[in-house]
């Protein structure tokens, strides 16, 4: 037990459970999570190793003996006949039957429709009329020969707390620092904070959104694997999911015929898995929805107000890169066609699920957290009691780029994660910047891709900002599309389609190549970091202008996505003539692949002859082992332009954004992308792999000028 383990045991004492246990007992069963740490909680409540193993039997014994497989249904319904009765640890649902004028039950593994139950189970348990819930059932046999049913239900207790102490929950949080307690949430989530980084603990803070924030629209689209769908069919108990298949009004809103609200009046949070697949044949179930994501309330002859969440999770089969710098794809592209910008504009915030890890056991915890059941009990208590908005109203502060819908969409976000984080309310400056910069950042990715969509200017605001609590302002940028122009400054089209010319005249000299069409290859992702060294600016150059560089010409052009011709030596190499150094900046030089881009400049800057010292500006990674690394192959190249009297220096600048090649001659050469410009081969085994003029490009604007010309665009 660490210092945190040590911490919960003592302040929540009986509500932590050791998470290692659930996993030892998850494997070869598919009861949800919540049911195992139900169980887990009632017959392992010790520290004690033989007192846990005892209870770890109890807990297998209890699911062999109640927990019903679907192949053995037939002996489960054999076993009550033969004992009179039983109790099951099962899903239960009870339907309304019109003709008959009564209600049924039925088990999700028992196989029998009609299973007759009082009207005091399903009244006191709605939900149970609307998707089902996890219970403890006794089933008994009926022995009326007149009946026309077998069994009924005899006894049900829901797998749920009984009572939630809210005032002990926030006087518990009080005992712990933000960071433990962020990390106390992961490890109730079962995973292991000490592996993770804050962004990535920041991701699955914002799966739990859905879950803690009513009315809240979210939408994550990744590979698949990484535990998209897992919050919202075992976690909690208070959510649904749907799977596919067709959602209909009368399904998820409102029911004419009966007279009787949807799934959006019975549960928290309504997530939709693998969205691609969703079928929506009614139109007016589209037009419902967008009403409802726009302020939970909606019209079908009666005035309906609900607090569902709305989740929408599913995959993306493209890569992010490409999908960014493409003219003709966005991140929304798994949506079905009936998701137009209308219904895209009301999601409060779009979650990267490609920077999401696949699931595995290295991620997984084997120290305390909170009993599943306690934390979801935690989570609806502040989603139907608690209201954080007008506390966010007063704090925040955004740029003007925001809009109505961003605005709204950023507060609730927030108000998620303080609900999560800080359910006692105490929360400071600094990490109220931290979810508000967090928050934008979702909701920027939502309004880039609808802009890319739209052939107008209507969501062209894309700058978001916000004023953070030492007055300045903030700008905030997706880390995949910060340099793809594509998604930054799309291309308009007319009504036809036709594409329009920008609104400014673009400077061309050099006609480029036309581009390929964008193919589907691995993802390249741009690495995020933060520097940890600081140094001043590095002067530009004053040696005096040789009259060899002067024939070459000014040039600024687009390499469209696709192109191929493009080399360092076809693009650097003619502005290399009389030089003696070269000022090389570029923040992104950390990785294998980067370095190796360096290298190759470094060899057509070689092969002038002339240059006798290289200078690379760039920034570390956050994580010392790749800082490490990328320190060991730059030494490695270091000492091998030693070897052709050429001397490399190395310098680190955290706040370096700006990527350009100086040369001591006058000549400045920016690539938009920096040396990083080219398509990564996805085997060694490609053509363009060793020939750089054969390499696919990636989208990028190059402006070549002297020293004092106002660079074109």
């Amino acid at each position: 037990m660490d210092k945190l383990d040590l911490k919960l045991n003592e302040v929540f004492s009986g509500k932590v459970v050791r998470k290692d246990l659930l996993h030892r007992v998850k494997k070869g069963t598919n009861v949800p999570t919540f049911v195992l740490e139900f169980l887990l909680a009632r017959f392992c409540a010790s520290d004690g190793d033989e007192e846990i193993q005892a209870g770890i039997e109890a807990v297998l014994a209890t699911l062999q003996d109640n927990y019903v497989r679907p192949d053995e249904s037939n002996a489960a319904q054999s076993r009550v006949a033969t004992k009179g009765k039983h109790k099951f640890i099962d899903k239960i649902h009870v339907r309304y039957v019109e003709k008959e004028k009564r209600h049924w039950a039925s088990l999700e593994n028992f196989n029998s429709q009609r299973i007759a139950i009082s009207d005091r189970f399903y009244r006191d348990n709605e939900r149970i009329l609307e998707g089902g819930i996890w219970a403890e059932i006794t089933v008994a046999a009926n022995e009326m020969d007149e009946d026309d049913y077998a069994f009924y239900v005899e006894e049900l207790r829901p797998i749920q707390l009984s009572r939630f102490d809210f005032e002990a929950y926030q006087e518990g949080r009080r005992g712990f620092s933000r960071d433990e307690w962020l990390d106390a949430v992961m490890r109730s989530v079962g995973l292991e904070p000490s592996k993770m980084s804050k962004r990535l603990k920041f991701h699955f803070v914002a799966r739990l959104a859905p879950l803690v924030e009513p009315n809240f629209n979210f939408v994550e689209l990744g590979p698949r694997g990484t535990g998209k769908s897992y919050f919202y069919s075992e976690f909690s108990p208070y959510s649904t999911l749907i799977s596919g298949g067709q959602a209909t009004k009368a399904t998820l809103f409102y029911n004419n015929a009966r007279r009787r609200i949807g799934l959006v009046g019975f549960w928290d949070t309504i997530a939709f898995d693998e969205v691609a697949g969703i079928k929506i044949r009614d139109p007016d179930t589209i037009q419902i929805m967008k009403d409802f994501l726009a302020n939970g309330r909606f019209s079908r002859g009666v005035e309906v107000i609900a607090d569902a969440s709305m989740a929408f999770v599913g995959n993306i089969d493209h890569s992010i890169d490409q999908i960014v710098n493409s003219a003709e794809y966005d991140l929304f592209l798994p949506l079905p066609p009936e998701f137009d910008l209308a219904v895209m504009d009301r999601f409060a915030c779009y979650l990267p699920g490609w920077e999401m890890p696949k699931n595995s056991s290295e991620f997984l915890t084997n120290n305390y957290g909170f009993i599943t059941d306690y934390l979801c009990e935690a989570f609806h208590y502040q989603f139907s009691h608690t209201n954080r908005y007008e506390d966010v109203n007063k704090r925040i502060r955004l740029g003007k780029d925001a809009e109505g819908r961003d605005e709204k969409g950023i507060k609730k976000t927030i108000c998620a994660f303080l609900k999560i984080l800080h359910p006692d309310g105490a929360v400071t400056a600094e990490e109220f910047d931290e979810y508000t910069h967090y928050a934008v950042e979702l909701r920027r990715r939502v309004k880039e891709q609808m802009n890319k969509r739209k052939p107008d200017d209507e969501f062209a605001k894309i700058n978001l900002s916000y004023i953070s609590s030492t007055g300045k302002e903030v700008l905030v940028h997706c880390p995949e599309s910060r340099n793809a122009m594509a998604t930054l400054e799309p291309a308009r089209r007319g009504i036809h389609g036709e594409k329009l010319a920008p609104a400014t005249p673009v400077a061309t000299v050099v006609e480029p190549p036309p581009a390929s069409k964008p193919t589907i290859a691995a993802p390249v992702q741009e690495p995020q970091s933060i520097p940890i060294e600081t140094v001043q600016p590095v002067p530009q150059p004053t040696t005096e202008v040789s009259p060899l560089a002067t024939a070459a010409q000014e040039q600024h052009f687009t390499i469209h996505y696709g192109a191929t011709g493009y080399t360092f030596d076809s693009i650097v190499g003619p502005y290399l003539a009389g030089a003696q150094e070269v000022i090389v900046e570029d923040p992104y030089i950390r990785i294998t692949h980067q370095v190796h881009n360096f290298v190759r400049l470094c060899e057509t800057i070689v092969k002038n002859g002339g240059v006798r010292q290289v200078t690379l500006v760039t920034t570390q990674d956050e994580n010392p082992e790749i800082s490490e690394k990328t320190r060991t192959m730059l030494e490695d190249v270091s000492q091998s332009l030693l070897e052709t009297d050429v001397v490399l220096k190395i310098r680190f600048n955290p706040n370096l954004h700006d990527r350009e090649i100086r040369i001591d001659n006058g000549w400045t050469v920016k690539i938009g992308r920096g040396l990083d410009f080219y398509q990564k081969p996805s085997t060694y085994f490609d053509i363009g792999s060793n020939d750089l003029s054969l390499r696919k490009c990636l989208e990028t604007k190059v402006d070549i000028f002297r020293s004092g010309s106002t660079q074109g665009k």
